[in-house]
């Protein structure tokens, strides 16, 4: 039986709101946001930037935030003895609390290479939700009052830096089938039945 479900998803697919419904079915701890003011507190990094650079932190964004600035997560060192890059630290942070998550008992966690870090737990179902680009553009400006244009434009860039912060902390490709138990099509499935689908693969044993 799958007791902890992580769920990767496109920008626009409803993963979250899937996430959600099947965290309130299975009356389970959800972890999204938590996950950016938890990992605040524990590498230093105020939340509001963790938050607008979520997956698309770069190396000098965060190297010109820290210029002076000593955070929680300085003591972690490369071997050559110098800092490591505050993407790393950032990651780092994300990566003990996933664990803790895990650790304390069944949950839904969204995003943040959950899949990766719980790799090698067997009760853990590695879900990805995606859906072709009209839904998703029709879902973002429904939930996030975006025109059509900007909805385009965000789903591409938000591809593309989920992408790129996938492969830099896991060395694999996002959305990739082998990375995953199952990946569900909310555009033909529909939210509700991605939800009983997800809940009945949490019940076999």
């Amino acid at each position: 039986m799958k007791s902890i479900i992580t769920i990767s998803r496109e920008l626009g697919s409803g993963g979250r709101t899937i996430g959600k419904l099947v965290a309130e079915r299975k009356n389970i701890p959800y972890y999204d946001r938590e996950l950016i003011d938890e990992a605040a507190k524990l590498s230093g990094v105020p939340s509001e930037y963790i938050e607008k650079s979520d997956q698309k932190i770069t190396n000098s964004f965060l190297y010109n935030l820290a210029m002076g600035t000593s955070y929680g997560y300085g003591m972690l060192e490369e071997a050559s003895g110098q800092p490591l890059p505050l993407t790393t630290q950032v990651f780092c942070a994300q990566q003990e609390i996933i664990r803790n998550y895990a650790n304390a008992g069944s949950c839904v966690i969204v995003g943040r290479c959950a899949d990766y870090i719980l790799r090698d737990r067997n009760d853990v179902l590695r879900v990805f939700i995606y859906s072709d680009m009209e839904k998703r553009i029709e879902h973002s400006v429904k939930e996030y009052g975006m025109s059509e244009t900007t909805a385009r434009s965000e789903i591409a860039r938000s591809d593309k830096e989920r992408a790129r912060h996938y492969s830099m902390f896991t060395d694999k490709d996002w959305g990739d089938r082998k990375n995953y138990d199952i990946l569900l099509n909310s555009g033909t499935f529909g939210f509700e039945n991605c939800v009983r689908i997800i809940y009945s693969l949490c019940e076999m044993n």
